[in-house]
């Protein structure tokens, strides 16, 4: 796994480097332009919400699909963007837990009931 980064730009950017694929050639690989490549590394822009451009470029960084790296590739160009991951935001369960783990992350309390369904996903996981 490409590491701790803390935004997708640093993500790209590091996985690039340690597979030592230059920023031209992963333009080339990725179809991208390299102006805004440098810009997304940099954090200048805003990762691309684009599902298909985004596996585009995770098969030009070799990501494979269901790899750690590739959830944190796509985690965080949705964290980047202000968004909650498409896939996550198609189970039902999970966006009907959102408000707990909101609450949760704001340091408030969620009711008895929402932390017994909370647990009742983590072991059905």
């Amino acid at each position: 796994m490409a590491g701790d980064s803390k935004s997708f730009g640093e993500f790209l950017k590091g996985l690039r480097k340690k597979k030592r694929i230059t920023l031209r050639k992963f333009c080339i690989k990725a179809s991208a332009d390299p102006a805004n490549i440098s810009r997304l590394e940099r954090g200048a822009m805003p990762p691309p919400q684009d599902t298909e451009i985004l596996e585009r470029y995770a098969k030009a960084l070799g990501i494979r699909a269901g790899s750690d790296d590739w959830y944190t590739f796509l985690d965080l160009a949705a964290a980047d963007r202000g968004i909650i991951p498409k896939d996550l935001m198609s189970d039902h369960e999970v966006v009907r837990m959102l408000p707990a783990f909101f609450r949760t992350l704001r340091g408030q309390k969620p009711t008895e009931g929402e932390m017994t369904k909370l647990a009742d996903k983590i072991r059905k996981s």
